[in-house]
């Protein structure tokens, strides 16, 4: 039944539409086309572990390669499939160690972690969502070394996240029916978890198409000061240093980091490409829990591009595509810095 499914999926798969090309004042600084056969462990590390995410996540992610396994290449396109079948790993991040869990879904999360990093710079992934209730697609960025302390205090950046697409969407004051297409920017910031917060903004295609439907760029364009989300193109969001925050305890006293942290100059981010399934978020909203029979579901990368700014300026200023209706998101009284 999953190898008919996964066959669909692969000849669904390619999208003849061509995708949005970054301003020419972006340089092409990195990429992975997805052209060869086989994932290119130079360029990411396929993680396995049943932890959950930190999230109640139930999937576990595995290293499985191969044609109709959690993470290949096809024609062109990186695959990242969930499946409901039972598995078990380490219930640690990283992996390894004594303890394991058993989960009743698979999947893949892949990351650029000591192989490619970034500070600054132009994000743009290409890509088709899944759907269903319970999927939860992510391209997102987390910090290598965690200069400002544990999450989020070193920062989270989210390029994209996506949940239920398809289901009846929750937004409120919606009409009853509403499909849920909604994708989301966010960043989270602030304290070592507990005292993380989070602030962003959520985006919709044009005419109700829904992004699991066809391939739409998702980009981000980080330079000092400054985040913006981009959806084909189409800037919707920006974020800016005087609402983000990062605080650390030091002798037993909170103490602010430098301006401007954590998504400043002294940090170096990574990216991830995920697909989860239920957790704290897309188990609780929308219709809530997992539609079994919505699985396997797969997240498609046609490919991933990183560019820097070619104005030469080393906090990347200088390239910056700006829409005139892109919201401001400003923290709201309980995202903003505590009072030391």
């Amino acid at each position: 039944m999953h190898a008919i499914a996964l066959t669909s999926m692969l000849l669904l798969g390619n999208d003849p539409a061509a995708g949005a090309i970054a301003p020419a004042r972006w340089e092409l600084a990195w990429k992975d086309e997805f052209d060869g056969d086989t994932i290119d462990l130079a360029n990411w590390d396929i993680e396995e572990n049943c932890w959950g995410g930190g999230n109640a996540e139930q999937q576990c992610y595995t290293r499985r390669q191969g044609k109709f396994a959690n993470a290949f290449v096809a024609d062109g396109l990186l695959y990242i499939v969930a499946k409901r079948e039972a598995f078990t790993a380490s219930n640690q991040p990283e992996g390894g160690g004594r303890l394991k869990a058993t989960l009743p879904y698979t999947s893949a999360r892949l990351r650029t972690k000591h192989k490619q990093e970034w500070t600054f710079g132009r994000f743009e992934i290409r890509a088709r969502l899944p759907h269903g209730q319970g999927a939860w697609p992510a391209i997102w960025m987390l910090p290598t070394d965690s200069s400002y302390g544990t999450w989020a205090a070193s920062g989270e950046i989210d390029i994209m996240e996506a949940v239920n697409i398809g289901t009846p969407t929750d937004e409120p004051g919606a009409a009853s029916g509403t499909r849920e297409t909604r994708v989301h920017g966010t960043l989270h910031y602030g304290r070592p978890s507990p005292g993380n917060v989070h602030t962003g903004t959520w985006f919709r295609l044009p005419n109700g198409a829904s992004p699991s439907d066809g391939f739409h760029v998702y980009a981000l364009e980080w330079e000092e000061g400054e985040i913006r989300w981009y959806v084909d193109g189409v800037h919707y969001a920006t974020q800016r240093a005087d609402g983000w925050f990062s605080q650390v305890r030091k002798g037993g006293d909170w103490v602010d980091s430098p301006p401007g942290a954590p998504f400043d100059r002294a940090s170096k981010y990574h990216l991830l490409l995920n697909l989860a399934v239920g957790g704290n978020w897309a188990g609780k909203v929308n219709a809530t829990g997992i539609d079994e029979a919505a699985f396997p579901q797969g997240m498609l990368v046609d490919y991933v591009r990183v560019y820097r700014c070619s104005a030469g300026t080393p906090d990347g200023h200088g390239c910056a595509t700006v829409g005139s209706d892109a919201k401001l998101v400003v923290p709201e009284a309980a995202q903003k810095r505590p009072a030391l």
